[in-house]
């Protein structure tokens, strides 16, 4: 789910830089590792914040996890 939501974000941000410039007349540079970078961020940050506490969650035993609740 965050690389789709990646790869949309980073279509986003190709996309928007040319209009910009044609709005404004002020040119503007899109560095080709800026995308990249961005992309493996959403990644790294999906995989962080849902894998972790997922596994942490399947390591626990399910009687004592009610039990906390």
């Amino acid at each position: 789910m965050s690389g789709s939501g990646g790869i949309i974000g980073v279509a986003l941000g190709l996309a928007f830089p040319p209009l910009v410039a044609s709005v404004s007349g002020i040119p503007v540079v899109v560095s080709p590792r800026s995308p990249v970078v961005a992309f493996l961020i959403v990644v790294l940050t999906g995989i962080v914040f849902g894998v972790y506490p997922a596994r942490r969650a399947a390591l626990l035993d399910p009687v004592e996890a009610l039990r906390a609740e």
